[in-house]
């Protein structure tokens, strides 16, 4: 059976070679496997990672979101292909799983994987998670990327075609530190508002006070956050401070058209 694995990157030398180096065992299962980086201008060493680990390395313009990963299907031609960002990582056990659905052939399913984040030196076993994230499909399920400002979704356009989660988790080293997470966090609050706008979502003041404390309490007790100790309040309160952020963005993009 024959997998692609695609990667889309600009300026990812800190991640990238954590992310190729985990598709070892894929690549000694004896599966035939397509590694692709589809790059969008880096000026880093991402492209020399890429082409030192034998990984397909190609560029493209930035289409965008959704419109880059497909892009990126139309340069590839394995029968079935997993998506990865530049920050993830396959754990051992995720691969073997990985192995047996690509063996299995079966094209009417899809697979979607548990993320697990490595926030501030661990491994978060409840904080964002499971963020669970439809990857591997079989190309005859006829796979296409939709949405572009906030997040893009993958959908499967064939009828018939049932989705499955894997059980063991991809590493994912979304924030370097503290820092790192909070410019993030801020962009896409900006990024969400901006999204909210569009679509002509109406602004309540109590979004500013109830929607923050409802997603800090969801997060950090309901999905116990807190059993994850310091890393864990940090996360619980920055699901509050993008909350929060994003409705006073909103009223700030609304103020700013009445005017």
């Amino acid at each position: 059976m024959h997998l692609s694995v695609i990667i889309i990157t600009l300026n990812e030398e800190k991640n990238l070679s954590r992310t190729l180096q985990s598709l070892q065992e894929l690549k000694e299962s004896n599966l035939e496997i397509e590694v692709l980086v589809l790059d969008s201008g880096s000026t880093d060493r991402t492209e020399s990672i890429a082409k030192e680990s034998g990984a397909k390395f190609a560029v493209q313009n930035w289409l965008g979101y959704s419109n880059q990963k497909n892009h990126a299907l139309t340069i590839t031609s394995g029968n079935w292909v997993l998506f990865l960002d530049a920050d993830e990582e396959l754990s051992r056990e995720l691969s073997r799983e990985i192995e047996l659905v690509v063996r299995s052939s079966d094209p009417t399913k899809a697979f979607a994987l548990k993320r697990k984040t490595f926030y501030l030196g661990r491994l978060l076993n409840y904080a964002w998670y499971p963020d669970v994230k439809t990857r591997l499909v079989n190309r005859g399920s006829n796979p296409e990327w939709v949405g572009e400002i906030v997040h893009e979704d993958l959908v499967l356009k064939s009828s018939g075609v049932s989705i499955f989660t894997l059980e063991s988790p991809l590493i994912h080293y979304s924030y370097r530190n503290i820092n790192h997470h909070f410019e993030k966090t801020l962009n896409y609050a900006k990024l969400s508002a901006e999204d909210y706008f569009l679509r002509n979502k109406k602004f309540h003041y109590w979004n500013l006070f109830l929607n923050p404390l409802v997603a800090f309490i969801r997060l950090y007790f309901l999905r116990q956050g807190f059993r994850d100790g310091f890393p864990g309040l940090v996360a619980g309160f920055s699901t509050f401070f993008y909350t929060f952020l994003k409705y006073a963005l909103l009223k700030e993009l609304n103020s700013n058209r009445q005017n």
